[in-house]
């Protein structure tokens, strides 16, 4: 199923957060918190302004960027769980 996602909203998926320490110590999956990373997987067109021109998002499909713990909403597609959001969620993006 594809999905293409409207106005200003992103689709992300969670990156997976490191489990282990530093000095090695393996963190078990119930202990850690959710990533507040993720990759841009589809993003809309733009939102419109007052004068009905199509403001471009800054976001583009393959960014790494980085969210608020508690930023837009969980949906499944295809049994993967991702992120629904706004682009105004998103705090930055994580450059390599």
């Amino acid at each position: 199923m594809n999905i293409r996602p409207l106005h200003d909203r992103v689709i992300v998926k969670r990156v997976d957060a490191e489990r282990t320490t530093a000095s090695g110590i393996v963190i078990p999956e119930s202990a850690t918190e959710k990533p507040d990373q993720g990759e841009v997987i589809a993003v809309g067109p733009g939102k419109r302004n007052d004068q009905g021109v199509q403001q471009t998002l800054d976001v583009k499909v393959g960014d790494r960027v980085l969210f608020g713990k508690y930023a837009g909403q969980t949906v499944k597609i295809n049994g993967d769980e991702v992120l629904v959001m706004r682009e105004e969620d998103i705090m930055g993006v994580v450059q390599a």
